[in-house]
C-alpha cells in the first residue's frame, strides 16, 4: 500500500499508475515533430530572425524566443562550457551559425539552441591554417606502410618518410572535384602509390622525415593532347589524349589555372628534358631566397613555400623562369617548373584553337562527372616531342600542390 496524502493507493493500482503515465510521456515524445538543424553562414539579422545561406546555397530563416540559448564559440573549440552567452543582437552578417530546434514552415527553424562563430574568427583561424598548409610538404606518393603508419613521398626530388599518429587528420579528395572543401575524411588504406599527397606538421633536422598533423591526398590525372574543339559557354574542352589515341572531355571550373608557355620557355624546359641545358645557361644556381606561394588558389590549403633564386623576378613575358641554368629551385634542388607554370601568362577557354598541344592535370572524375582541369598549360609541343607520349606531363606539373577553396570548411566542421 502506498500513502499519497489522505489516500491510500494499493500496490497494483500504483504501479498501473506509474505504467500509464510512462506510456502518455512516451506517446508524447512519438507525436512531437523531430529536432531539425541548420548551419550556414548569416545573410541578415533582423530583431529575433535570422537569415543564413547554407552550404547549399539554399536560404534558411532561424527565429529565437527568450528561452533559446546562443553561444559564441571559436573555431576548433571543442569544450563548450567557456563558450560565451549571447543574444541574437550580437550575431553579425558573415558569422556562421549553426542551429537546432523545430522545424517550421517553408523550411524555418525554431532554434532552442545555437552556436554563432564570428566572422573575423573564423578568418584568423584559416589564415592560420594556411600558414601551416605552406610551411608543410606535398609531393607524389612512393609506398604506404600501414603496419608503421608512414608514408614516402617524393618532394623536390627527394624521398620523405611521413609519420602518422592516431591523431593525424586524414583528408580525402572527392573524384570530382578540385575544392579542398569537398575533400572528406579519410583512411591510410585509401593512399595509394602514385596519389599526390600534402601534409602540415613539422620536419625533422634533416628534412628526411615529416610528423603529420594533417594530411590531405587525392588521385589525379597527367593528360596531354591537342585541342579537338573548345566550348566556353559549357567551360569544357574536348582533347585527343596522345596515350590513349581517344578524346577525353574535360571540365574547367572557377578554380582551374590555364597557361601558356612562351616559345622560348618552352624550348628551355624541353632542352632540360633531353638532358641538356638552355642555350646561354650559366653553371649552377643561387642561393635560394625565401619562397612564396605558387599562387591565391593555392594559397587556401597547402600551396608549396618553395625557395627561389635570386633575382627571379619574372619580366613582361613571364619568360625569366629558366634563365641562368633555370631558375625557381626548391630548396636548392631540382627546378621548380610549377612556380614557373604559375606565373606565365594566363589564357581563357576561348584562347585555345583546334590542333593546340596541352598539357593538364585534372580530378580523377567519376563514371557520372568526367575530369575537371586543375592547371592545363598551352604551348607545350616542344616538351612533348623532348617527351614523348606526354611523359612530359607528370615531370613538369606534378606534384601538383593541392589547393583551391580557401579552407572555409575548417571553421564551418567545428560548428557542426
Amino acid at each position: 500500500m502506498y500513502n499519497l496524502g489522505e489516500r491510500t493507493v494499493p500496490r497494483r493500482s500504483w504501479c498501473t499508475l506509474t505504467i500509464l503515465v510512462v506510456c502518455l510521456a512516451i506517446t508524447a515524445l512519438a507525436q512531437a515533430p523531430p529536432a531539425a538543424k541548420a548551419v550556414g553562414t548569416v545573410k541578415s539579422v533582423s530583431g529575433s530572425a535570422v537569415v543564413i545561406t547554407t552550404d547549399t546555397a539554399n536560404e534558411t530563416t532561424v527565429t529565437f524566443s527568450d528561452s533559446s540559448r546562443i553561444i559564441r564559440a571559436t573555431p576548433g573549440q571543442t569544450d563548450l562550457k567557456t563558450a560565451t552567452p549571447i543574444h541574437v543582437a550580437d550575431i553579425q552578417v558573415g558569422d556562421r551559425l549553426f542551429a537546432r530546434g523545430q522545424p517550421g514552415d517553408n523550411g524555418s527553424l525554431a532554434a532552442s539552441s545555437a552556436i554563432v562563430m564570428k566572422k573575423s574568427d573564423i578568418a584568423l583561424r584559416q589564415q592560420t591554417e594556411r600558414d601551416e598548409w605552406r610551411r608543410g610538404i606535398g609531393g607524389i606518393v612512393k609506398q604506404v606502410d600501414a603496419a608503421t603508419s608512414t608514408i614516402t613521398i617524393a618532394a623536390s626530388g627527394k624521398p620523405v618518410l611521413v609519420r602518422l599518429s592516431p591523431q593525424t587528420e586524414i583528408r580525402r579528395y572527392a573524384p570530382d572535384s578540385v575544392k579542398f572543401d569537398d575533400a572528406r575524411p579519410g583512411t591510410l588504406e585509401q593512399i595509394k602509390a602514385g596519389d599526390q599527397l600534402r601534409a602540415r606538421g613539422t620536419k625533422n633536422a634533416d628534412g628526411a622525415e615529416f610528423t603529420a598533423q594533417a594530411i590531405v591526398s587525392g588521385t589525379f590525372r597527367n593528360i596531354a593532347g591537342t585541342v579537338v574543339s573548345t566550348d566556353a559557354a559549357n567551360k569544357s574542352v574536348t582533347l585527343m589524349d596522345l596515350a590513349t589515341k581517344k578524346p577525353v572531355l574535360v571540365k574547367v571550373s572557377d578554380g582551374s589555372e590555364l597557361r601558356k608557355l612562351p616559345p622560348t620557355v618552352a624550348a628551355r624546359i624541353a632542352m632540360r628534358l633531353k638532358g641538356g641545358a638552355p642555350e646561354g645557361a650559366a653553371q649552377g644556381s643561387g642561393a635560394p631566397s625565401q619562397g612564396r606561394p605558387q599562387n591565391d588558389a593555392m594559397q587556401a590549403q597547402g600551396g608549396g613555400s618553395q625557395g627561389r633564386n635570386q633575382g627571379e623576378a619574372a619580366g613582361p613575358s613571364g619568360e625569366r623562369g629558366l634563365q641562368d641554368g633555370g631558375n625557381w629551385r626548391g630548396n636548392g634542388g631540382p627546378p621548380d617548373f610549377q612556380q614557373m607554370i604559375s606565373r606565365m601568362p594566363a589564357i581563357s577557354i576561348s584562347d585555345l584553337n583546334k590542333g593546340d598541344t596541352v598539357m593538364l592535370v585534372t580530378t580523377e572524375g567519376t563514371s557520372s562527372s568526367g575530369p575537371i582541369a586543375i592547371t592545363l598549360v598551352a604551348g607545350v609541343e616542344p616538351i612533348l616531342t623532348a617527351a614523348p607520349a606526354g611523359a612530359g606531363a607528370a615531370m613538369i606539373l606534378s606534384p601538383w600542390n593541392l589547393g583551391g577553396g580557401g579552407g572555409e570548411g575548417a571553421g564551418d566542421a567545428a560548428a557542426q
